[in-house]
């Protein structure tokens, strides 16, 4: 449980410095690297809430 809590949280933490080299910088590359980020993002919160529903139901 802790793991996906540490995952999800480096892993917004690596999206918002992406796209603040991308503000900084104006190189497509950090935003384009920053929206995959936050796709994995997003796939790493919803296992985290599909472990925590299968914790209630069992």
């Amino acid at each position: 449980m802790l793991l996906f809590r540490w995952t999800v949280l480096l892993l917004l933490l690596a999206a918002g410095v992406c796209f603040a080299f991308y503000i900084g910088t104006g190189q497509m590359r950090f935003r384009n690297w920053g929206i995959v980020i936050l796709k994995w993002t997003v796939l790493a919160a919803l296992g985290f809430f599909a472990v925590l529903i299968l914790e209630r139901l069992i």
